[in-house]
């Protein structure tokens, strides 16, 4: 696979929407193109960074396509086009080292992209370093986080394809830790801090491993977090945690396991809540959220959410329930006016 350097404008055009042009005596040289993607991936030789990608999707026959990116990331839904038709769509990624969990593998240099879908059909691509986007970040922890294996994943591995181009998601949750070990591991608050500008959005999902933090640790280390966010420019946002999938006889979710009481009895939903008022930070009341959906499903259909199914996991969520739980978060960021509608797109 032939490498070049991220300053170059890459266009990667496949199979017959490839049109050949007569070559002039003063034309440059193609750029790379068709070398660097396959039927169902591309692989871009650039540094960590935040790009701007511009796919059109389509050809000859009609096709389905989605794209995801490094570490399972959705980065475009499904988009389905009519034989002989092309349609151009754009999105921000944004690549680092490691790649997926900030304690995890480094993964692959440079920018991965898989095509998904029915029948996905990719007629070209461009990809060149952003200098305006602006990152949502997102500190939490396996609820949260870039899944490395299926059938896991996180609902802020869904985020991505929600949004634009000009907005980037940077995941920076990781498995097991609570706001006790996020705060204390230099991988994860010591490397995440330095990075949020000025206008970035900070989204904080951190109480499933918090479960015998006090509750005024628990309060303290939210609060730094949230110090912490502003101080650098950014603008933080408190995110009650996803609810547990375990019922009682009557239908309800349980008000122990299933609404995040902890070991010593701290609700830490409410925790998340009176800190977000007190503070006035903006609050995503997933667990409110996550309750009516999976309580309005019943201990049936609630279990596709879930990985029930697959591993008897009422914890963690599948990739159809990240991805019905990311469009909750994209929902309140809208109604909220902290992310523009047009920013957004429908999933």
């Amino acid at each position: 696979m032939r490498r070049f350097n991220a300053a170059v404008l890459v266009t990667a055009t496949l199979g017959a929407a490839l049109t050949t042009v007569p070559a002039q005596a003063h034309d440059r040289p193609p750029a790379p193109g068709i070398e660097n993607c396959t039927a169902t991936a591309c692989h871009f030789d650039v540094p960590p960074g935040t790009y701007d990608v511009t796919v059109r999707l389509g050809g000859p026959t009609a096709a389905s396509t989605s794209i995801s990116g490094e570490t399972r990331r959705s980065l475009l839904p499904e988009t389905a086009t009519a034989a002989g038709e092309r349609v151009s769509r754009s999105f921000t990624v944004d690549v680092r080292t490691p790649e997926g969990e900030p304690t995890g593998p480094d993964g692959t240099p440079g920018l991965d992209l898989t095509l998904g879908g029915s029948a996905p059909e990719l007629a070209g691509i461009r990809v060149t370093p952003t200098r305006h986007a602006r990152q949502v970040f997102l500190i939490g922890d396996s609820t949260v986080c870039d899944q490395p294996g299926d059938p896991y994943s996180g609902w802020g591995q869904q985020l991505p394809q929600f949004l634009r181009k000009g907005l980037s998601v940077a995941n920076y949750a990781d498995s097991g830790e609570s706001t006790v070990t996020y705060l204390a591991n230099p991988l994860l608050w010591g490397t995440v801090r330095p990075l949020i500008r000025p206008g970035d959005l900070v989204l904080i999902q951190l109480a499933h491993n918090d479960k015998t933090t006090d509750e005024a640790t628990y309060r303290a280390n939210l609060e730094t977090l949230v110090s912490g966010v502003r101080d650098q420019g950014g603008r933080p946002v408190l995110v009650t945690p996803i609810v547990r999938r375990w019922f009682n006889a009557d239908g309800t979710l349980n008000n122990g396991t299933a609404l995040l009481v902890n070991g010593l009895g701290v609700d830490l939903p409410a925790v998340v809540r009176s800190v977000a008022a007190a503070g006035h930070v903006p609050l995503v009341d997933l667990t409110a959220k996550t309750k009516a959906l999976v309580e309005s499903l019943g201990v049936e259909g609630s279990k596709s959410i879930y990985l029930y199914n697959e591993k008897r996991d009422n914890t963690h969520t599948s990739v159809h329930g990240a991805t019905v739980y990311a469009g909750l978060v994209r929902d309140a960021l809208v109604a909220q006016h902290l992310v523009p509608r047009r920013e957004t797109r429908v999933g």
